[in-house]
């Protein structure tokens, strides 16, 4: 079998033609899954793409060379969806006991948990985004303001001729034509975390899913006056040694009322949105100057005080140490990071 590296961030390139290896290779970006081939001879497998910094979002271009299966189940679920449209050639989603053909015209969605076969044709080369299901999640919760209350499904396939998916498979060429052209521009964390945000925004509000409904009746407008001046008061002072007493304050209703607002439109206590806030700023700050500053200063700036709390806290929300956060940055810095 041929030895295949690890994916890791930036330039993704890779070719090879046994089953396993390319299965491996997917296998990092979209999660576990099931590959065989229809037909004893072996793969031209080539993936070329890149991975956007902020949330890790990989856009690119895959193709088998030969008749293959994806399949996903139970027992290996993916952890992202898997969002393709085929250049040439075609393939075929099985899902819910339908065949849905997949052609130039018309993409597919692979989500996770949900059993489902895709075939694929030997002759399609085919536009693939893989986006974290706990990237998705955390926009679509931002979205809307409150945790969710159900897994997120979307519709299985998806328009590239007209309507708003047309629009944001559009988005999806340019990307990945400037990524080509331009990389350097695409390594700034800054640049990456708007591209990622609006691609993830832009799939949830184009494509039909189980929110949809909810997403489209949501208005700003609607939160209360005194939320939204609660809310701008932590973020303003998320820095300062603020209690809940001056949140109070600011939004001139009682603890109660205060609480139960928060909760309804923002998911959280108070404090338990300032605390993410400022886990979120922390991250960003690291990933931001990297080794230039100490990750317990950062922390402390934005008053973690007690860094043994920090530290379980900062994994609880981010599913990694700040240490790892740190590592992975500096290999995203590391010149010819990518992979041949």
């Amino acid at each position: 079998m041929e030895t295949i590296a690890k994916v890791v961030p930036q330039d993704l390139h890779t070719s090879c033609s046994d089953l396993k290896s390319a299965q491996t290779w997917m296998a990092e970006i979209c999660g576990p899954h099931g590959l065989k081939a229809h037909a004893n001879r072996p793969l031209q497998f080539r993936h070329s793409g890149s991975v956007l910094q902020s949330r890790s979002t990989t856009i690119g271009v895959v193709e088998y060379g030969t008749d293959v299966s994806i399949l996903v189940n139970e027992p290996t679920p993916l952890h992202s969806f898997s969002i393709s449209l085929p250049i040439t050639g075609e393939q075929e989603l099985e899902v819910d006991g339908r065949r849905l053909l997949s052609t130039a015209d018309m993409g597919t969605i692979l989500v996770p948990n949900v059993a489902q076969e895709l075939v694929i044709a030997g002759n399609c080369r085919k536009m693939l985004v893989s986006m974290s299901h706990a990237a998705v999640s955390k926009v679509l919760e931002e979205l809307l303001q409150r945790p969710l209350s159900r897994p997120l499904t979307f519709s299985p396939t998806m328009d590239a001729t007209s309507g708003e998916t047309a629009s944001w498979w559009r988005i999806v060429r340019h990307l990945l034509t400037e990524m080509a052209c331009s990389q350097s521009l695409y390594r700034n964390i800054h640049l990456a975390a708007e591209l990622e945000a609006t691609l993830i925004r832009g799939l949830l509000l184009a494509q039909p899913n189980n929110y949809s409904e909810e997403l489209h009746s949501s208005r700003e407008g609607k939160t209360p006056q005194y939320l939204l001046k609660a809310r701008q008061f932590i973020l303003d002072t998320a820095k300062d040694d603020v209690n809940l007493e001056h949140i109070e304050q600011v939004a001139g209703v009682s603890r109660f009322k205060l609480y139960e607002g928060f909760k309804l439109y923002f998911g959280l206590t108070p404090l338990a949105y300032r605390k993410k806030h400022r886990l979120e700023q922390v991250r960003r700050e690291i990933l931001r100057n990297g080794s230039q500053k100490n990750i317990s200063c950062i922390a402390m700036d934005w008053g973690f005080m007690h860094l043994g709390r920090f530290s379980i806290e900062y994994r609880k929300q981010f599913n990694e140490l700040p240490s790892e956060t740190l590592r992975r940055y500096k290999q995203n810095r590391q010149p010819g990071s990518g992979m041949v």
